[in-house]
């Protein structure tokens, strides 16, 4: 079992060695791979020195899977090279994640559904993962009419760049480094990525595209509004959700809380809810805030909340490389 790592010195592909380390994945060779500018530096993991190695030198290791987690660019250009060497590409990116021919993979979700041919596996953005996590068990059950969601996200979303720039902003350093087009710190920017002609941004359209092809159903009506707000610990997203049936607040309850992946933490007379100080580092969702919305029939409002670093990007690109190898759909 050869696993490579693409984009191994950001943020995403450090915390998937993490993950790596963590959950004890089995593998025989690992490389590590990122741009032209880090080749050469040296990764410790697990006791042992790695060095960074091109794009070209890891296609030519042929390896059996390989997690990206180095931008849409580079997943668009290099993506296809490591599939036509035999290479089973997990990709972080928004890249693959519409195309038709492409698996959108939430394993606990939709992981029956990925064969050997599928050498490209989109891994959906971080607030659809979090979100679909909590709602996948009330479609099937309910059947979702319509979604409205509000995101509160972390800057580690955006980068390493961007937590410098609230850090920098935290300290009082002026003319530091800028990603963001105003003041993060103390601050919310309704704007991720950018804006559309329809006035939305493509991260509020990602959720909208992908909560449907992973759910199977492109009758469900969603709308988004995303916001960046200056946490570290992960995304928190309100979510509110009218089924076509009417359900039973503590059926609905039941099933959350036997849901894998998934805590409930609904205990509002002792100040329990999610948040997002509490999700780093872990890869659950957590799920709270559960209540009837008491405007119009069949509805319901919860709160979820998880590391996007986590099951939002990398123990969700792990997850699916064990279950490639648990079905044998890798060496």
């Amino acid at each position: 079992m050869k696993l490579a790592v693409v984009g191994a010195t950001g943020l995403v592909g450090q915390e998937v060695l993490k993950v790596l380390e963590e959950r004890q994945v089995a593998f025989d060779e690992l490389y590590l791979v990122a741009s032209a500018k880090s080749v050469g530096q040296i990764i410790k993991f697990k006791g042992k020195e790695y060095t960074i190695i091109g794009m070209e030198a890891a296609v030519a290791l042929a390896p059996d899977v390989a997690i990206f987690s180095a931008g849409g660019g580079t997943s668009l250009e290099w993506a296809p090279k490591f599939a036509a060497v035999g290479t089973t590409v997990i990709d972080n990116s928004s890249a693959w994640r519409m195309d038709p021919a492409k698996k959108l993979v939430v394993p606990e979700i939709n992981g029956h559904e990925l064969g050997n041919e599928d050498l490209i596996i989109a891994n959906p953005n971080c607030s659809t993962i979090q979100m679909v996590m909590a709602l996948a068990p009330l479609h099937k059950k309910y059947k979702i009419k319509r979604i409205v969601v509000s995101t509160y996200q972390s800057v580690t979303g955006t980068g390493k760049d961007a937590v410098q720039q609230m850090m920098e902003e935290r300290q009082g350093i002026k003319d530091g480094i800028k990603v963001y087009p105003h003041k993060i710190d103390m601050n919310a920017l309704p704007h991720i990525d950018s804006f559309l002609d329809n006035g939305y941004t493509k991260e509020e359209m990602k959720m909208v595209n992908e909560t449907r092809k992973i759910l199977n159903d492109q009758t469900i009506g969603v709308t988004s509004t995303t916001v960046r707000i200056p946490t570290i610990g992960g995304h928190s997203e309100a979510v509110n959700v009218e089924f076509h049936t009417d359900y039973d607040l503590a059926e609905v309850r039941a099933m959350l809380e036997t849901t894998p992946g998934v805590i409930v933490q609904d205990d509002v007379k002792n100040n329990v809810y999610p948040m997002p100080i509490n999700s780093h580092g872990r890869d659950e969702v957590f799920v709270g805030r559960l209540r009837r919305d008491e405007s119009q029939p069949n509805t319901l409002n919860m709160w979820v909340v998880s590391d996007n670093l986590r099951k939002g990007a990398a123990t969700n690109a792990v997850q699916i490389a064990e279950f490639l190898m648990e079905k044998s759909l890798v060496s």
